[in-house]
């Protein structure tokens, strides 16, 4: 039996790295004020990066929806899985073009991944892992942090575009 009632435990599960980022930064504040010199300076690094940190959590928060679309999304190196009960397929994100949104049928929003080779993949963002795509998608050349925001609000009747390759196809990872 749990004391913590199910929508509370659920939205704080969402945000538990904001939460996590923001009690980091009260302990900078805590040292800060300890005194002396070097506390000061310790605290406010830590202050500082704990911020920093908590700006980079509600970011990937925003991606963290309730799981209702079907399917499972995984990354595994530079490679994007979805394995849905009658589409799948995988990505290199290496091999991609472009970036889209787009409201499929019953109002389910979805990523349109396209590689090179006119491949192309759906992915729900509501599917079980589908979060983890921030991180992937944040590392692309060029892309606009405020339009990968925007992605998850407003009207994607049509695709909506977020970003597109510009100049060859190159390896995003290293060795």
């Amino acid at each position: 039996m749990s004391f913590i009632r199910p929508e509370l435990a659920r939205a704080a599960a969402r945000w538990r790295e904001v939460l996590a980022a923001l009690a980091g930064a009260l302990a900078g504040i805590w040292l800060a004020r300890l005194g002396g010199p070097a506390m000061f300076v310790l605290g406010g690094i830590v202050t500082l990066a704990s911020l920093a940190l908590a700006v980079l959590a509600w970011r990937r928060a925003r991606f963290r929806l309730e799981v209702d679309a079907p399917g499972v999304v995984k990354v595994d190196e530079g490679r994007i899985f979805y394995m849905g009960p009658v589409t799948g397929g995988a990505v290199d994100l290496s091999e991609l073009v472009e970036l889209s949104i787009l409201d499929v049928a019953g109002g389910r929003r979805c990523w349109l991944l396209r590689q090179a080779d006119g491949h192309a993949l759906l992915v729900p963002l509501a599917a079980a892992g589908a979060e983890m795509l921030y991180d992937q998608f944040a590392v692309l050349p060029g892309i606009e942090n405020a339009a990968l925001m925007s992605a998850l609000e407003g009207d994607a009747t049509q695709a909506r575009r977020i970003w597109t390759r510009s100049g060859p196809v190159q390896e995003l990872l290293t060795d």
